[in-house]
């Protein structure tokens, strides 16, 4: 005999009749069956036995004086406390409107008189059942329930985590990206004092000689190399110019990615975006060990404006871009492994990103690298979070499931893709131009500044 049944047969039950001879009829039946049994002949007295200790059941007769059984079982279904004890009616009548009302007010189960002990014992079995079936139903939700809330937390830590790995990959290659204008500068700038020295010392004899500048002011032009200072201070403050440049184009392209301070939700120049997620990916794009640098191609549709949570699409956009550079990488890791010397092994590491409007309230953005590919055996996988295929340390394989969960789940858009090993990848996003209402002055009819189709390494 396993636990439930044991449990079931030691139940205690509450036999509620103001007919005494159907109290012990229905007494010893239950006793002799291993129930323990409580009796009550009227309904107050069955409420105060119920507050007092409650049964695992109630046997409870519908025709009482005071108070019947359909008030009784009104009383227990209102109190939270009781509403979950089953609760099994005995009436002579076999009306179905007695029955529909008896199972209205909650009643389990309806018994008529004349009865059989055998039918008695069976139905109060099957309810008892029923009743632990619930119950530890009902435990086991309550754990799943905290099993979830503990796995989204550990989710979101791991998301958290994912992001800050992606981050700090970010940000070291930004910082050496604006590292190599910075050393321009400060490189420069001890010759561009000097020859600010010297010529504010030319222009001093000249002040003090003039009008006859004489012998020591030809000296100090010849030993101070005037004309090659006149030529090299242009270069210079050129080179100067152009490392303050970069440094400005890498700080506008980090504000337009991070949207900081700005409403999650408005309209943006989705070319824009990609040109600021491509300057923060100049890093990556440029040549590393056997691998040369990427060249980006453009193939630029006119698109609307598009109305969504600028910031989550940037970050979708940034992985699907991540994603295709890591791609490459891997083909280029393998070919150097294996020594792959073949003419398809020389051909030259390239990101193709399409925009097109399919439809008139939908935009689509494909990116297509020529890397590694997918494998048919992972196809099905690789949206599943925490999947991957990099090395240990490389990312907890959450960037796609991102992007995924942005463009389908938060933008009610699609993400699909088409991909052969060692042939490469192409992923797209579609999203809708407006994700939800904007005012008339914002209306997606205006549309994004477009660039020629072309092709540039981009990370010069």
């Amino acid at each position: 005999m396993n636990s439930t049944a044991s449990s079931i047969e030691t139940s205690d039950i509450l036999i509620v009749d103001d007919t005494i001879n159907n109290l012990r009829l229905l007494s010893s039946i239950l006793s002799q069956s291993g129930f323990s049994v409580r009796k009550a002949i009227n309904g107050r007295m069955a409420l105060n036995a119920i507050h007092a200790c409650k049964p695992d059941l109630v046997l409870l007769d519908i025709s009482m004086p005071d108070m019947d059984g359909y008030e009784v079982c009104q009383h227990l279904k209102q109190d939270p406390q009781t509403q979950e004890i089953p609760v099994i009616f005995l009436s002579a009548s076999d009306m179905p409107g007695d029955k529909v009302k008896a199972f209205g007010l909650g009643g389990t189960d309806y018994i008529t008189k004349p009865f059989h002990s055998e039918e008695v014992v069976a139905r109060i079995q099957n309810q008892l059942l029923l009743s632990q079936l619930r119950s530890e139903l009902k435990t086991k939700n309550h754990d799943l329930e905290k099993a979830l809330s503990q796995l989204k937390t550990a989710q979101v830590e791991l998301v958290q985590k994912e992001k800050m790995l992606g981050l700090s990959q970010l940000i070291a290659g930004i910082a050496h990206e604006i590292n190599n204008p910075i050393s321009f500068i400060a490189g420069n700038l001890g010759p561009a004092r000097q020859y600010f020295l010297d010529l504010v010392n030319i222009i001093n004899l000249y002040r003090q000689r003039y009008p006859d500048p004489g012998e020591e002011i030809d000296t100090a032009i010849q030993s101070k190399e005037l004309d090659f200072i006149t030529h090299d201070f242009s270069n210079v403050m050129k080179s100067m110019e152009r490392g303050t440049k970069r440094i400005c184009e890498i700080v506008q392209a980090l504000q337009t990615f991070s949207h900081h301070g700005e409403s999650t939700i408005k309209t943006v120049n989705l070319h824009t975006t990609l040109g600021s997620i491509l300057t923060l990916l100049k890093p990556r794009l440029r040549g590393q060990g056997s691998r040369p640098s990427i060249y980006v191609c453009y193939n630029y549709d006119n698109l609307p404006l598009v109305t969504c949570d600028a910031k989550l699409i940037s970050q979708a956009i940034l992985h699907l871009l991540d994603n295709a550079i890591d791609a490459i990488d891997t083909l280029w890791e393998n070919r150097q492994k294996t020594r792959d010397i073949t003419n398809d092994s020389r051909q030259e590491p390239e990101i193709v990103i399409s925009t097109e409007v399919p439809q008139a309230d939908l935009i689509s953005i494909s990116i297509r690298d020529n890397g590694i590919g997918i494998s048919d055996e992972i196809k099905s996988r690789i949206y599943d979070p925490f999947f991957t295929t990099k090395s240990i340390g490389s990312g907890k394989g959450l960037g796609l499931s991102i992007s995924y969960q942005i463009i389908v789940g938060k933008h009610k858009g699609h993400l699909f893709f088409k991909s052969h090993p060692f042939q490469g990848s192409e992923f797209t996003l579609q999203i809708p131009t407006e994700m939800e209402p904007v005012s008339p002055k914002n209306h997606n009819r205006v549309k994004q500044p477009f660039r020629p189709a072309g092709r540039e390494k981009i990370c010069k």
